[in-house]
Order: C-alpha cells, then structure tokens, then sequence
C-alpha cells in the first residue's frame, strides 16, 4: 500500500495536536532523517518549544500511547543512536554538534483502531535542518506503519 503525504499529514497533525497543539510540521527533517525512495513517505516530523519532559507529560494521558517497559522513558544517547543510520544526514557533522551533549530520547507506539498505526521518536535537543545549532525543544519522528 502507497501512502499519500497529504492524507498522512492530515492524521499525524490531528494526533499530534492533542498536546495542546505546540506541534508544527517540519518537514525540513524528513531528507536528513528518513530513508531514501519511497520508504520515506511513510515518515512525518515535527517540532515542538517544550523540552522532553514537558511534552512527555502532555502525551501522558493519551490513551493510544502503547505501554511497555521501556516504553517512553527518556535515556540520553549519542546522535548516531538517537537518529539511527538510514537518514541522509552529514554524521560527522551532527557528531560534532552535540559535542559532548546526549541527545534525550524516547520511543514508543501509538494504536489506531487497536493496531500500532505510528512509531515516534522523540529527541531533545535537536538540531536545526541545516545543522547549525541545537534547539532545546523537541523533535518529533512518526513512522507510520501499514
């Protein structure tokens, strides 16, 4: 199944709106973080202000949010782990952005109609798109699955 872009974006801003709609589109990340071809319209970003765990407290209470061990809990790693390895982005250069910051982290999955729909990603700091600087907010990462 081909996934359209602008049906995605249409369901992933209404899913992350609900946390008091401090999201924006960014689509400037999906040529640095998602895979090449095709696989990458399956992807969404998003930015928020709020640090990790601000928004982790808005999503709380999300009844979609999938709840496992390890599941949303923030851990710091180093940008190699927390942007993985199938991105399009300059490694050596966001290496030498974070410097000795960790990047924050959290995953988890989200249900639609009962189904894990979205694996997202959530990294704070984040880089800018041109890899200039890091933001203190929030980096939204939806993979929507089929």
């Amino acid at each position: 199944m081909r996934w359209i872009p602008v049906v995605l974006l249409v369901a992933a801003a209404a899913l992350v709106a609900q946390p008091g709609g401090t999201w924006r589109a960014a689509p400037e990340f999906l040529p640095l973080f998602a895979p090449a071809g095709p696989r990458a319209e399956a992807y969404l970003a998003y930015v928020s202000p709020f640090d990790l765990d601000t928004v982790l407290g808005e999503i709380a209470a999300d009844p979609a949010l999938v709840r496992v061990p390890g599941a949303w809990r923030p851990r710091p790693l180093p940008p190699s782990d927390a942007f993985g390895q199938t991105g399009r982005y300059d490694r050596g250069r966001l290496l030498r952005l974070y410097g000795p910051t960790r990047a924050r982290v959290a995953r988890g999955a989200r249900l639609e109609d009962g189904r894990v729909r979205e694996a997202w990603t959530l990294i704070s700091p984040y880089p800018r798109a041109d890899l200039a600087r890091l933001d203190d907010g929030t980096l939204l990462l939806v993979l929507r699955l089929p």
